[in-house]
């Protein structure tokens, strides 16, 4: 019979090995809701495999072996799912802690962006796997192979394939995080206003907005690319926003690793979350989630269209 001590115990087993568990699901699906669901699951196994009597060596290398399965065959089904999604698919945001280490800064960045895990989605299940857990969690690929159910070559090969395609995409040029610090308030300032010249000045040529409504909240259908649209878009955005009742302000955050804000409105209500993607000194890429289903782990949500429709009707 197991005494209170052994159930205490378990407890703080399963409550330390759920952040691990939510960092691989996360990573590999892009997707809060969803890594939740797979947190969920990999913790109930590890309950019964306890329970079952199995002695698990190492909590945490079978907590990232069942976390991945569970979320390669997952990813299958969600891509099925994201082909019928309306408009622009973005991935889930999260505001990550601020962190005085600038290693560490990069580590986070460079493992959860919006831009690497949109890079992520062209990669097949297994590729990112393999490349997440060599590259992010320091597997070696004999480690690797039996959780991804291949040969340790075919899991080098793999991850060599993720790593080579990542690689042309990723950008060429970085700047310091005191500049990319800086770059955000100013782009966020100019934003909130409305001034165009600011914005030109910030954005790259070839800057692409990218915009997640999911069907459910207004946004863009397509991406748009180019400084004088993406800047004229922003500042349309601005004499929409000025038209809702109340206060809507931007507060600068860290969005998965990088520089973002959260839209909030005059109840601090969460509008829309923003990350950018900067290169070379400028904003090469603004990706703006609206879907509510996406912003509600972040906090209470603000009903966008019903707000701008009361703005409209009210200059009526």
């Amino acid at each position: 019979m197991m005494e209170a001590g052994d159930i205490t115990a378990r407890e703080q087993l399963l409550d330390e090995l759920r952040p691990l568990a939510f960092r691989v699901a996360y990573r590999m699906l892009g997707s809060v809701s969803e890594a939740e669901d797979i947190v969920q699951e990999t913790l109930l196994r590890v309950h019964q495999a306890l329970d079952g009597g199995e002695q698990i060596a190492s909590p945490q290398a079978f907590v990232t072996t069942v976390a991945t399965r569970l979320a390669i065959d997952e990813l299958r089904s969600a891509r099925a799912r994201r082909e019928l999604y309306v408009g622009e698919w973005l991935p889930e945001p999260i505001v990550t802690a601020d962190t005085e280490d600038p290693s560490r800064q990069a580590e986070i960045a460079d493992s959860i962006s919006m831009a690497m895990l949109l890079m992520l989605e062209s990669l097949s299940p297994e590729e990112r796997a393999a490349f997440l857990l060599h590259d992010a969690f320091d597997y070696s690929y004999r480690e690797i192979a039996p959780i991804i159910g291949k040969n340790e070559d075919n899991a080098r090969q793999l991850a060599s394939r993720a790593r080579r395609h990542i690689g042309e995409h990723r950008p060429r040029f970085h700047t310091t995080r005191e500049h990319h610090d800086e770059l955000a308030r100013r782009f966020f300032a100019a934003a909130e206003s409305g001034d165009l010249a600011e914005l030109e000045t910030l954005l790259a040529d070839d800057v692409v907005l990218t915009g997640d409504g999911g069907g459910k909240a207004p946004a863009l259908a397509r991406s748009l690319t180019g400084r004088s649209r993406v800047a004229q878009t922003l500042r349309n955005w601005s004499t929409a926003r000025a038209r809702i009742e109340g206060a809507v302000s931007f507060h600068v955050v860290e969005v998965n690793g990088g520089p973002g804000a959260l839209a909030l409105d005059a109840n601090n209500r969460v509008m829309a979350a923003l990350a950018l993607e900067i290169s070379d000194g400028q904003i090469t890429r603004v990706m703006s989630v609206v879907n509510p289903d996406k912003l509600a782990h972040i906090g209470e949500v603000a009903n966008l269209g019903e707000m701008l429709r009361r703005g409209i009707g009210s200059e009526g």
